[in-house]
């Protein structure tokens, strides 16, 4: 177990005088998905040093109380409940999982203190429930938005091979529900565990499946990295689409360019900063954020750490609004939450509506010769 605070609330702490405003963390900074959390971690804290600097919230200093539950569930709910009962948070930002976040959500929801998750599953924020929101776009989204793009190349049968943790299986739920409306048949449709050294066998299934135009990777963590190079190893010749949960230099690496080369994946404004246009909203916001992570850092900028970024915009900018730290407060403001320009979208939040993004705020992408592409 580790608790963070930054250095810049350790001040704050020996400071009696100034008032502070407590945000929490849960965060999964070790573990099987650090490479999603250790980025929001840090993301988190290089912008609390950096909002203090400049005078805080309304005067007020932000603590950030920050525990690593290492991708536990349970971890996780224990942390939560920490950091209502005893750290007395104002808000709860994290979630690197779907598990964690549905662990989190639970705690936040019964104490009414307003939660912002990192994950990507639906049901997260379906139904919608009064105290939680969420930054990244569901996986539900990327299903459609891969099918537009499936749409307009033609692209009516597919294969399927998806990872069993909770995105995997809640991503592959959600492709076959919507693919009717895009006229997708899935033809073949394989599993592996995310803990596989090898998933060739399901791939070789899926290449002998008659008909099968496109193959579809629903997963995230090392298990897509894994599919990719068997994928290059079989020698498969078909388009092959990922989802979200890999858009990150990190998945370029682990696969290889080489065997990452053509893949398309639905993905943020963050990973195009350099080819967004001079009048696209959210390039203002994605250049400062990018440079700043990656002065601090000396690490290239990520998707995931950008959906921290954007949660902690959006509490930040709640709390001004409301004018007040009081978890209800916090909470109608979110939900007033209107045209706000983040990394991963601009954000525009109703009762109905804990995401606040439509399909637009997704890029469909390509990897290039190792490097993000725009797909015309």
């Amino acid at each position: 177990m580790k608790t963070f605070l930054t250095t810049t609330a350790l001040l704050v702490l020996a400071l009696p005088a100034m008032a502070e405003i407590k945000i929490g963390a849960s965060l999964s900074s070790t573990g099987p998905a650090a490479f999603l959390g250790d980025p929001e971690l840090k993301t988190l804290e290089m912008l609390v040093e950096d909002l203090n600097a400049k005078g805080g919230i309304n005067g007020e200093e932000v603590t950030l109380v920050a525990y690593d539950d290492n991708g536990d569930p349970n971890k996780a709910r224990t942390f939560a409940t920490r950091l209502v009962e005893d750290d007395e948070v104002a808000a709860i930002i994290g979630g690197t999982t779907t598990g964690t976040s549905m662990s989190i959500l639970a705690v936040a929801e019964e104490a009414e203190i307003p939660f912002i998750s990192l994950a990507g599953a639906i049901d997260i924020i379906q139904p919608v429930k009064p105290y939680t929101f969420k930054t990244p776009h569901t996986d539900r989204m990327a299903c459609q938005k891969i099918f537009e793009s499936m749409q307009k190349a033609g692209i009516t049968k597919i294969g399927m091979i998806s990872g069993t943790d909770g995105f995997g299986a809640s991503m592959q739920a959600q492709c076959k529900s919507v693919a009717p409306d895009y006229a997708i048949e899935i033809l073949a449709d394989e599993t592996y565990d995310p803990k596989d050294a090898d998933m060739t066998a399901q791939l070789t299934k899926i290449k002998g499946t008659e008909g099968v135009q496109a193959i579809l990777n629903p997963g995230f963590g090392q298990g897509p990295s894994i599919v990719t190079r068997n994928y290059k190893q079989l020698a498969i010749d078909l388009p092959f689409y990922q989802s979200h949960g890999v858009a990150s230099d990190g998945f370029i690496e682990l696969a290889g360019a080489d065997a990452a080369e053509g893949v398309r994946l639905p993905g943020t404004a963050l990973l195009v900063a350099d080819l967004l246009a001079a009048d696209d909203p959210q390039k203002p916001v994605v250049d400062a954020y990018k440079a700043m992570f990656e002065e601090k850092t000396g690490t290239p900028v990520g998707t995931f750490g950008g959906y921290a970024h954007d949660a902690f915009l959006i509490m930040t900018d709640a709390i001004k609004r409301a004018g007040s730290a009081e978890p209800a407060a916090i909470r109608d403001a979110i939900e007033a939450t209107s045209g706000l320009a983040g990394t991963t979208g601009v954000y525009t939040f109703t009762a109905e509506d804990h995401l606040g993004l439509d399909l637009s705020a997704f890029r469909m992408l390509e990897i290039k010769g190792g490097k993000w592409t725009l797909v015309e």
